[in-house]
């Protein structure tokens, strides 16, 4: 085969219909748009959605009531009782919660709550406590931290 001998398959190729070439051609006079009305017209386009007047379906369908508030700060949340994986003594980050499985990503911010019970003495390193949280931290002579997002990125980072 050569360059010359290529060509398009039969039938993907086909001429334009000829519009208004006279009552032989079979697309005369109104040019296959029938007779006369709105779309018989030049420039004539419908607008999306309309239904020839009848009430359209965007309209007939219930508005999304209230907003969504931009700057929400999503926590990955972490319960006290999931602690109890940790050793006497450690010093829990965020890094340590990842591989432990806790947390999904160290790039979100996350938050300790109280739910459970905790019997070991822990270091725990996040970006927030639950008031209840931090008590049972405490209680058992652990410490509380709260880290800050812009540390914790840079920390990642490194």
């Amino acid at each position: 085969m050569r360059e010359h001998e290529i060509a398009p398959p039969p039938g993907a190729r086909t001429r334009t219909r000829r519009l208004g070439r006279g009552l032989g051609s079979g697309r005369g006079t109104t040019s296959g748009k029938g007779q006369k009305g709105q779309k018989a017209r030049s420039g004539f386009r419908l607008p999306p959605g309309f239904e020839g007047g009848q009430l359209p379906l965007i309209k007939r369908l219930p508005h999304q009531r209230g907003f969504r508030n931009r700057f929400r700060v999503e926590y990955q949340v972490v319960n006290v009782k999931a602690l109890e994986r940790f050793d006497d003594g450690a010093d829990v980050s965020l890094a340590d919660m990842r591989k432990a499985g806790l947390v999904r990503t160290t790039k979100m911010p996350v938050k300790i709550l109280g739910q459970g019970a905790l019997s070991k003495r822990l270091v725990v390193h996040a970006n927030k406590f639950s008031a209840s949280a931090k008590k049972a931290i405490e209680d058992t002579n652990g410490a509380a931290q709260v880290i800050s997002e812009e540390a914790d990125a840079a920390a990642a980072t490194v």
